[in-house]
């Protein structure tokens, strides 16, 4: 079942920041990764207050490559500049099999 990050950040320092997502798409393929928005406009439709970070939304065929690209070695390193640049949080969403039911891993 694919697996999404979900991931938003305040970014303060814009220099950095870009050399980390120069380094982020290499990374991406070795695990089947693919970029479904990369800093593209959200619109606040309901709730305050408005979203003003940046958000990055990544697919992988399953939750385990998701980790295991989380987890490798080069992204981390990449990672390390992310986290020079901005602050945030990732999260992690397992979608459901055609039951229904939640992937019985989380």
């Amino acid at each position: 079942m694919p697996a999404y990050f979900i991931c938003t950040m305040t970014i303060h320092d814009p220099e950095t920041y870009r050399k980390y997502t120069a380094l982020t798409p290499a990374t991406l393929a070795r695990f089947g990764g693919r970029f479904l928005t990369r800093g593209d406009a959200v619109e606040t439709i309901e709730g305050e207050p408005a979203f003003a970070e940046r958000m990055v939304l990544l697919e992988f065929p399953d939750r385990d490559r998701a980790l295991a690209w989380y987890h490798d070695a080069d992204y981390q390193s990449a990672a390390e500049l992310r986290r020079l640049a901005s602050t945030g949080r990732i999260l992690l969403q397992v979608s459901r099999d055609d039951t229904g039911s939640p992937d019985p891993k989380i």
